[in-house]
């Protein structure tokens, strides 16, 4: 199986309605495995097998049920894609804006000409209802053309949808009106007076079609994030060829290329730097305003701003492979994908569109047979008014909107959300569990002690320490490397090296048989240690970690190595305990050194001496509100469960960030810290946990009053169209305010959206 992960751009979507039909018509071909359709990007995200399943018959289902497919060209980046896709929506909003104004001015004319009252101050050829008929006709077919465009092929489908309503509605005014233009002694015939609705039609499908321009307009504030990071990306790079420098388009540097960066440009891609040093401002993807200085070595990240000095650097991801890239990749899938709550929306108005045509039939039904005269033009009316009154627009933008600025506001502040449903759900977080290393701590650790016993000497404590530690990817094993080179010590080869899991590692140096970790390693190699453990202890009690080291069977001596504190971390912890919100912290270190660190960050729940492969059984206890088996050493914990987020650094704690309701990961600037968790912190703030729990907070309050308005607008309004008041207060609704209700519904819903921006988090 080929699994292919797309997302395709949809044009002609108007509804909720809309976004049904197109999944339920892409789930019923062969290969799909799931497709999610968003209103509001107007993009559909298609999981399917390649080698059962294609673009063209993707495009085909969609095109079958009214709606059409853009095929994007994948060798194009994102920044020519960006501006293809910007004309493209420039012509369709300038193509609208002209059947606005049209189908206003000429709905407006013929509104002066009929408009009791009204068309007593008009000219009398606007009352001559043949030039009515003139007027409204391009109206009705020109301007109006889309919404036949998209109900004639879903009808053949046997589906219905917003523009379906319109359709019926509009045409059936105009239809009314011809007819009576034409044939005015029928009508007469029986008792009729001949008057024509054009008005109605008219003004209902340019009031339409202003809502949906200004909505376009509208949306389009609420993917500001794409656009910002997509205009991040540099244009050209400047690349070092047989001693030359060339500046050739960003979209052609390979990799390998050797490209020349100077102070005040942005590094076009992602790679290493090769020779110079210089400052770098990483804030478009850090959010931290501080410059980084970086040396050779280092890694540079395409789109961040070189500051000081000049520098060389080999460019190691390019194109779609690049941090950017990735970064826009899942902002637009977090914008795409669909919260829970959307789809009971989405359910709803699967059935809300043919149910309203049932209730016009029943409308006309009702009013034609119990209405006062003349029965058949009130019930003509009444039954457009409901069409037009009844469109899901409102309820189809409620959500999306909503998650497509709320997913932005967090790209805008390096917090990157997977998914809608992690956004939805990060909300209900009611405890965070946090790793130590490289999580609370920077995951720097320096050497402060190096403690000899039975004779052996500082030097050769150290020697053998980073001779079997050069093996080792452990952050300690770095720290006692980084040490040993500081100290210019020759270091030896070491062979069977092993690394025991949680314990330490082992090898043989010298025909000698060393072991270097923690206390359950030496318990295991059965080698002494009781003399040394007031002074570990010690030691430990200061938040330094204690490892040992054993030569032959017998304890040689040990290193303390420090971890230091991220200053984020305290006022991170103090700002999740403000919510009311559980803090632990999880660690394979000993209980001393766990309590240590735990004491200066305010945590006051601490799992230590906790291996790998137990942190996600530990992480599932506390799901099931069931405190874990404890070691001993280890910290008994009351009131855990509900709702569980795990912090870590996205790599060692994956199968732990799996586990979890929502997974954090500290951004690295690599692409595992970005695919194993649901939020990527990419500006490494522990404070932003917080930030990410209060704008889901905030997202879903917007969401549920989009929901609450579009819901009950429809509630309320529909039995006012069917003519519920005019028995008790003699007020019926007329099509044209139903129209006005119709569009400011769904502006209402995208403004609504849009006052997310102001949300401080």
């Amino acid at each position: 199986m080929n699994e292919v992960k797309k997302t395709l751009p949809i044009k002609g979507m108007h509804c909720a309605s809309c976004v049904r039909t197109i999944e339920r018509s892409l789930i019923k071909i062969k290969g799909i495995r799931n497709a999610v359709v968003n209103l509001a990007t107007e993009k559909a995200t298609v999981t399917y097998d390649s080698d059962i399943c294609s673009e063209d018959q993707i495009a085909s289902a969609v095109s079958n049920v009214g709606y059409k497919v853009i095929i994007e060209d994948e060798s194009a980046d994102a920044q020519a894609m960006a501006d293809k896709e910007k004309i493209e929506k420039a012509k369709e909003l300038k193509d609208l804006k002209n059947k606005v104004l049209v189908s206003l001015f000429l709905g407006l004319l013929v509104l002066w000409g009929s408009f009791p009252g009204l068309m007593n101050t008009a000219p009398a050829f606007l009352q001559n209802f043949f030039v009515q008929l003139l007027l409204a006709t391009p109206v009705q077919f020109w301007a109006g053309s889309m919404f036949y465009k998209a109900t004639i092929p879903a009808l053949k489908h046997r589906t219905a949808n917003m523009d379906t309503l319109v359709a019926l509605g509009t045409t059936v005014a105009y239809a009314y009106s011809a007819f009576v233009t034409i044939f005015p002694q029928i009508p007469k015939s029986i008792g009729i007076e001949p008057v024509p609705y054009f008005d109605v039609a008219t003004i209902i499908i340019g009031l339409i079609l202003l809502g949906r321009y200004l909505e376009a307009k509208a949306k389009a504030g609420t993917s500001e994030a794409i656009k910002k990071l997509i205009g991040l990306q540099a244009k050209t790079a400047r690349v070092v060829k047989n001693n030359k420098e060339v500046d050739i388009p960003v979209g052609e540097v390979q990799i390998g290329d050797i490209i020349r960066v100077r102070p005040g440009e942005k590094i076009p891609v992602d790679g290493v730097i090769a020779e110079g040093e210089s400052s770098i401002d990483e804030s478009m993807v850090t959010g931290e305003s501080i410059p980084v200085d970086k040396i050779k070595g280092d890694t540079v990240i395409g789109a961040t701003m070189n500051k000081s000095g000049t520098f060389m650097f080999k460019a190691s991801k390019v194109g779609q492979d690049t941090m950017l890239a990735q970064i826009i990749k899942l902002v637009e899938e977090a914008q795409g994908s669909k919260a829970p709550i959307q789809r009971i929306a989405d359910i709803i108005s699967s059935y809300f569109v043919p149910i309203v045509i049932m209730l016009a039939f029943i409308t006309f039904g009702m009013w034609y047979v119990l209405g006062p005269q003349p029965a058949f033009l009130f019930a003509m009316l009444n039954t457009v008014a409901v069409l037009i009154i009844a469109c899901p627009c409102a309820m189809g933008l409620a959500t999306p909107t909503a998650i497509m600025v709320g997913t932005g506001i967090g790209a805008e502040h390096g917090i990157l959300i997977r998914d809608a449903e992690s956004l939805e759900t990060a909300h209900k977080i009611n405890t965070v569990i946090f790793d130590k290393t490289g999580t609370l701590t920077n995951g720097k650790p320096e050497v402060t002690d190096i403690v000899p016993l039975n004779n052996t000497r500082k030097d050769e404590i150290l020697r053998l320490a980073a001779s079997i530690e050069k093996g080792s990817e452990h952050s300690l094993a770095e720290a006692i490397i980084k040490k040993s080179e500081q100290e210019k010590v020759k270091l030896d080869s070491t062979t069977k090296f092993k690394a025991v899991a949680g314990h330490g590692v082992e090898g043989v140096i010298n025909n000698k048989k060393i072991v270097f970790g923690n206390k359950k390693l030496m318990e295991k190699e059965e080698i002494n240690f009781s003399s040394t453990v007031q002074t570990a202890e010690l030691l430990e009690k200061e938040g330094k970690t204690v490892m040992m080291l054993g030569v032959d069977g017998k304890l040689a001596g040990f290193i303390a190595v420090a971890d230091t504190i991220k200053e984020s971390a305290k006022d991170g912890i103090k700002a999740l305990e403000k919510k009311g919100i559980e803090v632990i912290m999880i660690t394979g270190d000993n209980q001393r050194t766990a309590q240590a660190i735990a004491k200066q960050v305010g945590i006051k729940k601490v799992f230590a001496e906790v291996l790998p492969q137990e942190k996600e059984k530990i992480l599932k206890s506390i799901r099931q509100a069931q405190d874990p088996e404890l070691t001993e050493g280890q910290v008994q914990n009351d009131n855990l469960g509900g709702k569980v987020a795990m912090v870590g650094d996205g790599i060692n704690d994956a199968p732990a960030l799996a586990a979890s309701d929502i997974g954090i990961a500290m951004g690295t600037g690599t692409d595992v810290a970005i695919e194993a968790a649901d939020i990527t912190l990419l500006n490494k703030d522990l404070r932003s946990v917080a930030s990410a729990i209060e704008l889901s907070k905030k997202t879903m309050r917007t969401i549920k009053l989009n929901l609450f308005w579009a819901f009950g607008y429809n509630i309320i309004l529909i039995p006012v169209a069917m003519g519920i008041l005019y028995p008790f207060f003699n007020i019926l609704l007329n099509p044209i305010f139903a129209s006005v209700a119709m569009a400011t519904s769904s502006i209402s819903v995208v403004m609504n959206s849009l006052l997310l921006k102001k949300t401080k988090i």
